[in-house]
Protein backbone atom coordinates (compact mmCIF):
# COMPACT_ATOMS: atom_id res chain seq x y z
CA UNK A 1 0.00 0.00 0.00
CA UNK A 2 0.88 3.61 -0.68
CA UNK A 3 0.41 6.41 0.88
CA UNK A 4 -1.03 9.06 -2.02
CA UNK A 5 -2.48 11.03 0.82
CA UNK A 6 0.50 13.78 1.18
CA UNK A 7 1.34 15.06 4.83
CA UNK A 8 1.68 18.46 5.85
CA UNK A 9 5.13 19.46 7.28
CA UNK A 10 5.28 20.11 10.83
CA UNK A 11 6.16 23.41 11.91
CA UNK A 12 8.23 24.48 14.32
CA UNK A 13 5.45 25.43 16.90
CA UNK A 14 2.45 23.34 17.40
CA UNK A 15 -0.41 23.30 19.97
CA UNK A 16 -2.88 20.64 20.66
CA UNK A 17 -5.91 23.40 22.01
CA UNK A 18 -8.27 24.70 18.99
CA UNK A 19 -8.07 28.05 20.70
CA UNK A 20 -4.66 28.43 19.97
CA UNK A 21 -3.02 30.65 17.58
CA UNK A 22 -0.42 27.74 16.60
CA UNK A 23 -3.61 25.03 16.35
CA UNK A 24 -3.17 23.43 12.38
CA UNK A 25 -6.42 21.19 12.53
CA UNK A 26 -4.78 19.53 9.13
CA UNK A 27 -2.12 17.84 11.01
CA UNK A 28 -4.03 16.28 13.23
CA UNK A 29 -5.64 14.26 10.91
CA UNK A 30 -3.02 12.13 11.48
CA UNK A 31 -0.69 10.79 13.83
CA UNK A 32 2.20 12.57 15.24
CA UNK A 33 4.51 11.88 17.82
CA UNK A 34 6.62 13.62 19.74
CA UNK A 35 10.40 13.22 21.27
CA UNK A 36 12.06 14.79 24.31
CA UNK A 37 15.12 14.31 24.78
CA UNK A 38 14.90 10.92 22.92
CA UNK A 39 12.10 9.66 25.06
CA UNK A 40 8.64 9.42 23.65
CA UNK A 41 6.10 11.95 25.21
CA UNK A 42 2.63 10.88 25.05
CA UNK A 43 0.98 14.10 27.48
CA UNK A 44 2.61 17.14 25.06
CA UNK A 45 -0.32 19.94 25.02
CA UNK A 46 2.53 22.03 23.00
CA UNK A 47 5.89 22.45 21.66
CA UNK A 48 8.70 24.12 19.92
CA UNK A 49 11.39 22.61 18.19
CA UNK A 50 13.28 25.80 17.83
CA UNK A 51 13.47 26.76 21.29
CA UNK A 52 13.53 23.16 23.19
CA UNK A 53 10.19 22.80 24.83
CA UNK A 54 7.17 20.79 25.37
CA UNK A 55 4.03 22.18 27.35
CA UNK A 56 2.34 18.84 29.65
CA UNK A 57 -0.50 19.55 31.87
CA UNK A 58 0.02 19.36 35.84
CA UNK A 59 -1.84 16.37 37.11
CA UNK A 60 -3.71 18.28 40.21
CA UNK A 61 -3.64 21.62 39.45
CA UNK A 62 -6.25 23.83 37.48
CA UNK A 63 -6.39 27.45 36.47
CA UNK A 64 -9.37 29.55 36.65
CA UNK A 65 -11.03 28.40 34.07
CA UNK A 66 -11.02 24.99 35.43
CA UNK A 67 -7.94 23.55 32.62
CA UNK A 68 -4.77 21.99 34.15
CA UNK A 69 -1.75 24.30 34.43
CA UNK A 70 1.14 23.67 31.89
CA UNK A 71 4.54 22.71 33.16
CA UNK A 72 7.15 23.84 30.51
CA UNK A 73 9.94 20.95 30.28
CA UNK A 74 12.97 21.56 28.36
CA UNK A 75 15.04 19.64 26.19
CA UNK A 76 15.86 18.63 22.60
CA UNK A 77 12.45 18.28 20.67
CA UNK A 78 11.62 16.45 17.38
CA UNK A 79 8.45 15.83 15.94
CA UNK A 80 7.55 13.11 13.73
CA UNK A 81 4.38 11.43 12.18
CA UNK A 82 3.41 7.60 12.98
Amino acid sequence: MTDTTSKPALPDRLSVNPRSKHHVKAIFEHDIGIKLNDKERFDVEEYCISEGWVKVPSHKALDRRGQPLMITVKGTVEAFYK
